[in-house]
């Protein structure tokens, strides 16, 4: 399943095994925080000035 801008990251934490690893790899750092579970990808992406597209493509790249 393709992870989307619009996928919570909460949801991508439970749809990807490594989904963590690879958003702290990115910058992102607080994946676990309650209002990050609520968060959009693209609005965490946002907060933290992150490429959403990049991300994206690293979420989905890898095949875990």
């Amino acid at each position: 399943m393709e992870i989307t801008k619009n996928d919570r990251i909460g949801d991508i934490l439970m749809m990807k095994e490594n989904a963590a690893d690879i958003l702290t790899e990115c910058g992102m750092h607080c994946v676990y925080c309650p209002s990050a579970a609520m968060e959009t990808l693209e609005e965490a992406c946002m907060v933290h000035g992150l490429d959403v597209k990049y991300v994206l493509a690293e979420l989905n790249a890898d095949s875990n």
